[in-house]
């Protein structure tokens, strides 16, 4: 990697890398690790919030990252307000400590936004990294729609994953210096995640919990992910109730979901999907077991921001269990399908997948919306190139 000006620099830029939840560890991965290969210029200090401990902590380990600080705010079943105020009053004893000239923050989490807007408070700069995904629908993913949409207004570094989403932050009259479009890290997270599994493919098929799950390549597998708030009850029970049908319907298929934590998810899934001998529930998975689970299926169904950009690099068909998304652009190629939480339409969906081979190929991309496996090194480039020059305009 290049990075111009290198030998101009007097004094490291002084960056602080945060996040709490395991889709954020992901995706800030590459630029952790992009920053560490880069000493010459960065002083670095990762902070774990800790809101999502236990996947977090997985993902930590497979990326071979251990943060600095690390805040350990989870509680049971937590509340916005309660998470919100801890976060504020800790991230303030942590900027205070490490006085960061540059704060990163991914994603629309809510340790995301009460991060930067701490930092906001103390004049701290702030990038934001996957900037500019919108639904305009303030409850559709909830909280998350306004955390990212706030962050735009504080952030001094947008860098936008797609075209599409530069183009929602110049229409709502972002800085056009601010926005910077790099692509999507979690591209590079997968490339370099996926020659991890294969070389260790052996390793992970001998794990007990994902041992007898897949036997023959030809055996079809349905890889389920549910658990944003705004599914709660009965838009939950609604894919439940669908995944029974087509798990009845379909023998010869396994559904393997790993049951999100949280009671409001694990409850309800575990009540209505329990005691079908081609339905398997588990633990949520290591990142290794999950991209491995991943690489391994015949199609996904999520609600997930993160298996959308992930699934087209695998080539694997999505059906996202959302009524909005802030990802069209995989939409828009046919190669996601945006099916909401109806049941009967959740059956169509799947049969239609199952049945009709023509369809199925329809939905395997050719090329990935979402990056080519370089943001990270285009993130750090204009940290580093244009640090000193927004640092001049007061």
């Amino acid at each position: 990697m290049v990075i111009d000006r290198i030998e101009n620099r007097e004094d490291k830029i002084n960056v602080l890398v945060s996040f709490g939840t395991r889709p954020e560890g992901i995706k800030l991965a590459p630029i952790i690790k992009a920053l560490q290969r880069n000493k010459q210029i960065f002083k670095l200090t990762v902070c774990s919030t800790g809101q999502h401990k236990e996947m977090l902590d997985q993902v930590m380990d497979f990326f071979e990252i251990k943060p600095d600080v690390f805040l350990n705010l989870m509680t049971e079943n937590q509340m916005l307000g309660n998470l919100s105020a801890r976060i504020l009053q800790n991230m303030e004893k942590v900027l205070a400590r490490f006085s960061p000239d540059i704060l990163i923050v991914q994603g629309d989490t809510t340790t995301a936004f009460l991060t930067a807007l701490t930092a906001y408070y103390r004049k701290v700069k702030i990038c934001h990294v996957e900037a500019g995904l919108r639904t305009y629908n303030k409850f559709s993913p909830f909280p998350e729609e306004i955390n990212r949409q706030l962050i735009s207004r504080i952030a001094d570094f947008n860098f936008t994953p797609t075209e599409k989403s530069k183009t929602n932050m110049i229409d709502e009259g972002i800085d056009s210096d601010t926005i910077f479009l790099t692509g999507n890290t979690i591209v590079d997270a997968l490339e370099w995640g996926l020659v991890k599994i294969k070389d260790n493919r052996a390793n992970i098929e001998k794990r007990v919990i994902l041992k007898g799950i897949c036997g023959a390549d030809s055996e079809r597998i349905i890889l389920v992910t549910m658990h944003r708030r705004e599914s709660f009850g009965e838009d939950l029970k609604n894919v439940c109730v669908a995944l029974k049908k087509v798990a009845e319907e379909n023998k010869s298929i396994k559904i393997v979901y790993p049951v999100h934590l949280n009671p409001n998810v694990k409850k309800p899934v575990y009540s209505l999907l329990s005691g079908l001998d081609n339905i398997i529930l588990m633990e949520p998975l290591c990142y290794e077991d999950f991209l491995w689970l991943m690489y391994k299926s015949y199609l996904i169904i999520t609600d997930s921001g993160g298996v959308q950009e992930e699934a087209p690099t695998l080539k694997k068909p999505v059906l996202v269990i959302r009524k909005f998304t802030e990802r069209p652009e995989s939409v828009e190629m046919g190669i996601s399908r945006l099916v909401g939480t109806e049941t009967e339409a959740i059956v169509r969906e799947i049969s239609l997948l199952l049945n009709n081979e023509n369809e199925y190929k329809k939905m395997i991309a050719v090329s990935n919306p979402y990056g080519d496996g370089r943001a990270s090194e285009r993130i750090i480039n204009v940290i580093a190139n244009e640090y000193d020059r927004s640092n001049s305009i007061k």
